[in-house]
């Protein structure tokens, strides 16, 4: 269907069948568009949208296993308790899913956008893209992690922008040698970064490029996810969306199909945008400084350095709350995890502080408010210790346990894990 989605709800505004069928509508009409070209398979597919309150779904198809009722053109039903709501990828009764929250963006572009971005995530493990195992990309919350982001972000926008050739190619010199330089002073960022980048970087650009249908509209899209993700609190998940358009549409024009040869070689995109430009990042000082310059870096440096030191004095807090402190531990076995990616806080050497998240396990479902440490290697999940006479809730947090569960004293005086009863 063309043209505006019909009836998109105002936030808070029930889910009519109408307005799911005109989500659908317009989400078959971009799979059908692209025809597969993008990633050589169709991101056409089962659909669901969620109403984040009720957690009542609406869907583009019938479930495997049953659990939705058919009315009308729609297939209608009930989320569990436990199940993650999220923009994202799910499987759910038998069938995997496109998942969307209620309700979606009002603006056409940023809607379209996020329906391709989500379609990708779904087709996603069908592509067999061999990226590296994700890293906590600590260095994205330390002074010198952000200002040589920035930078980059603030090169790519200005070659995205660019009216020659001439200019566009200086300004991708230029992020490619801040990308550089964080390289070189934070050795793992290369890998780390890259896997996020493949994973979200990769969806955000095929939501920019099917999502909107000229290249003007593109690179605005690209643009705005430049612009967009600034604020964020932290940058250490949430960068993806911002570098992945920006490279890929630049690639587009260096060289046109570059993603298809993605496969088992698959490497950063800037990497990838470096070799395909034949442009080879400067590692001069001097140069760098210069560089930095064009694009507002010692007024970006000032507004870091203040940044930082209200970073360090959160870094105190969270390891006094997760670390030396009491706390709950909940070893993950197949958790389902749902968070905001713009405001992690890492705490290095220990994982990530996320300030809200809803995860659900083996063991149950656990809902915080006001921080979780995750480890890096998302085996673990840690809370405050709750207060004796509560064991089932604390600072920030709430646990629901299924039956066989209990919490136990740990090893560290005032420390509770979970045991499984026998």
């Amino acid at each position: 269907m063309l043209g505006t989605v019909g009836p998109v709800s105002a936030d808070g505004a029930e889910l009519s069948d109408v307005a799911a069928e005109a989500i659908f509508e317009e989400a078959q009409m971009l799979c059908q568009a692209d025809n597969g070209q993008l990633w050589g398979a169709s991101l056409c597919g089962p659909m669901m949208l969620v109403d984040r309150s009720s957690r009542r779904v609406t869907a583009s198809h019938a479930d495997a296993q049953g659990n939705l009722q058919a009315r009308g053109k729609v297939f209608v039903g009930q989320l569990p308790p436990d199940a993650i709501i999220a923009n994202t990828a799910v499987d759910w009764s038998g069938t995997r899913w496109t998942q969307l929250l209620w309700p979606l963006p009002q603006d056409e572009g940023r809607r379209r956008t996020l329906l391709a971005h989500e379609m990708f995530h779904r087709l996603q493990p069908a592509l067999a893209i061999a990226a590296p195992a994700e890293g906590g990309n600590e260095h994205l919350d330390t002074l010198e992690g952000r200002y040589w982001l920035q930078l980059e972000w603030r090169a790519l926008a200005a070659a995205l922008s660019a009216t020659d050739p001439s200019a566009q190619r200086n300004a991708m010199d230029d992020a490619l040698a801040f990308r550089a330089e964080r390289y070189r002073r934070f050795p793992a960022a290369a890998r780390d970064e890259a896997a996020l980048e493949l994973n979200e970087g990769l969806a955000e650009y095929t939501g920019v490029l099917v999502g909107n249908p000229t290249h003007a509209a593109r690179i605005e899209a690209a643009l705005h996810d430049l612009r967009a993700h600034v604020g964020d609190r932290s940058f250490v998940r949430s960068f993806a969306y911002a570098t992945g358009p920006a490279y890929g549409l630049l690639l587009d024009q260096v060289s046109p199909g570059w993603h298809r040869d993605l496969g088992l070689h698959a490497r950063d995109l800037g990497t990838l945008l470096a070799e395909h430009a034949s442009i080879t990042p400067s590692t001069d000082e001097s140069a760098l400084r210069i560089a930095a310059a064009r694009h507002g870096g010692p007024a970006l440096r000032r507004l870091e350095v203040q940044r930082d030191q209200q970073r360090l004095a959160l870094l105190e807090r969270n390891r006094a709350r997760f670390v030396t402190g009491p706390v709950l531990r909940l070893d993950l076995r197949s958790m389902r995890i749902q968070f905001d990616p713009s405001n992690m806080q890492p705490l290095p050497g220990s994982g990530t502080v996320y300030p809200t998240m809803q995860l659900s396990d083996v063991w149950g479902t656990l809902t915080v408010t006001d921080g979780a440490l995750m480890q890096n290697d998302w085996k673990a999940v840690f809370v405050q210790a709750p207060a004796s006479g509560e064991l089932l809730q604390g600072t920030g947090w709430q646990l629901s346990l299924e039956p066989g569960w209990s919490l136990v004293p740990g090893a560290r005086r005032g420390d509770y894990v979970l045991l499984a009863q026998p």
